[in-house]
């Protein structure tokens, strides 16, 4: 890296200069090393690097990552910086203009389905009263933020045309009622996009975000602050006051009983399938039940259901029609143009070829219905797996004991179930650390933990072995949840002696 950043001497502006070092630094975002953070180990080992080399580059380099980095390495290469430079060290005459930009305008792009924003912030450079060199480098900087996504942001790319990008966004949107374009204020784009980039976060897995993503991500972080803090970001489209339980039930009994919903021939699997759609929407998309979309639809019915709900057959032969309903009622609530219904529906109905073999019943598979019920008593499909790897004896008799009639969601009964996972007797201690990790597992509390147990898994570890590094890890960190999900992110194996 420090040779190839022999090119910052041969540019001509501090933009090329700023992208050309995002795009270096892009190539470990996302990604892990052992032995600590990919920041601290890659970043800031490239700032120290650098700094001992001593050349017109490094200098360079440091100049940039010092406007660039994370706060620990621009705080780094900004000291290496100025001791390079006091010692004599030339740099190329645009440096000192590196960073140095005012915003000149924020704008938003929003389609009618309330699917994603594009964020335009556009900035000049400070040239000390020089308009012809300020226009020469006026830039955009470009962002897309998916709410199909948990409000991410999925792309980000950088542009110097900026009036012919605003002539073509105000041309897309005139006339078109699927599209919205409006001028915001600095702080909500900055707002909006500090928390697109929160949800995309630092990933511990590539995300699902554009290949130019991680080339931008330092620009465009260090972009953000040079707009104003203090105002709340605008909010989505469609979003409403949040839902409570009893909210939720009023907007179901108001989809059932609408001339929308008059043709489903089974109401009680109407009903449960309302339900389904009304949580989705308020817990996965801003508290948005009622917005919907081509995209949001598909998801719905074949990602997130098939993950997260155990539908009765009932309910997985009436959720596409319930959800076309819901398509056509939902969209006379919120406006959606009629070009806008049709399209989900269309999606809907091509989704319903699908989902069939995309949502696979646990009881296809061979499972007792019974057994689920009692494994998964608020439906949540996705903790099937962590459930039965915590208790894996359910059915059957053991020393007189019906284990059908034990349910591993009651305390004591839990207890009874651990008691009989270990033949041969446990001491109480040991059997409270088991508790401990079962109902973490059942819970789901943290992620990371089933996780840390499926990769020893996977790598063909015995079960209560696993379960014994869990509740190592466990007793050794404490009640600090931080601490505790960092620990179960770095168990690659299970350690000798455990």
């Amino acid at each position: 890296m420090v040779q190839a950043a022999r090119e910052l001497l041969a540019v001509r502006s501090p933009l090329d200069a700023e992208l050309m070092v995002s795009d270096m630094i892009g190539a470990w975002w996302g990604s892990r090393v052992r032995g600590g953070d990919v920041e601290q180990v890659l970043g800031e080992g490239l700032v120290d690097y650098a700094a001992k080399t001593g050349t017109p580059a490094s200098l360079t380099l440091l100049i940039c990552l010092a406007y660039l980095g994370t706060a620990r390495q621009g705080a780094k290469a900004e000291g290496a910086a100025l001791a390079m430079m006091e010692s004599g060290v030339a740099r190329p005459g645009w440096a000192d203009r590196v960073g140095a930009v005012k915003p000149t305008g924020c704008y938003v792009s929003r389609d009618a389905y309330g699917d994603q924003d594009t964020v335009i912030c556009t900035f000049g450079y400070r040239w000390n009263g020089d308009e012809a060199r300020n226009r020469q480098d006026r830039h955009a900087l470009v962002m897309v933020v998916d709410y199909n996504m948990s409000g991410m942001a999925r792309d980000a790319w950088v542009s110097s045309q900026v009036d012919k990008l605003l002539d073509q966004a105000r041309a897309e949107a005139a006339g078109n009622a699927m599209l919205l374009f409006e001028e915001i204020e600095p702080q909500q784009a900055r707002a909006l996009l500090e928390s697109a980039m929160k949800a995309t976060g630092e990933p511990k897995t590539p995300p699902p975000v554009s290949d130019s993503y991680s080339a931008y991500h330092a620009f465009a972080r260090a972009r953000l602050k040079a707009l104003p803090p203090g105002r709340k970001r605008p909010a989505p489209l469609h979003i409403e006051a949040p839902y409570n339980r009893e909210r939720r039930a009023m907007l179901a009994a108001e989809f059932l009983a609408s001339d929308d919903a008059e043709h489903l021939s089974d109401p009680s699997a109407a009903s449960r399938c309302a339900d389904h759609i009304i949580d989705y929407g308020c817990d996965q998309d801003f508290s948005r039940p009622l917005r919907v979309s081509p995209t949001k639809c598909e998801t719905f019915l074949l990602d997130w259901l098939p993950r997260k709900v155990m539908l009765s057959e009932a309910e997985q032969e009436a959720m596409p029609h319930v959800l076309a309903a819901w398509a056509r009622f939902a969209a006379h609530r919120t406006g959606l143009p009629d070009e806008g219904l049709k399209a989900t529906l269309d999606a809907v109905w091509e989704a319903t070829g699908k989902f069939p073999e995309a949502y696979r019943d646990p009881a296809s598979f061979g499972l007792d219905r019974s057994l689920l019920v009692r494994l998964l008593p608020d439906g949540d499909l996705s903790a099937l797996a962590r459930r039965a790897f915590a208790f894996p004896f359910l059915q059957g008799t053991h020393n007189g004991v019906d284990l059908d009639r034990l349910n591993p969601a009651d305390e004591a009964d839990r207890r009874v179930l651990l008691e009989i996972d270990h033949v041969g007797g446990i001491d109480q201690e040991h059997l409270a650390w088991h508790e401990e990790i079962a109902t973490r597992l059942w819970e789901g509390d943290p992620p990371q933990l089933w996780e840390a147990a499926q990769r020893l898994l996977d790598l063909g570890h015995d079960r209560h072995d696993v379960l014994h590094v869990l509740i190592e890890i466990a007793e050794r960190i404490g009640g600090d949840p931080d601490e505790l999900a960092a620990a179960l992110d770095d168990i690659a194996d299970i350690p000798d002696g455990i």
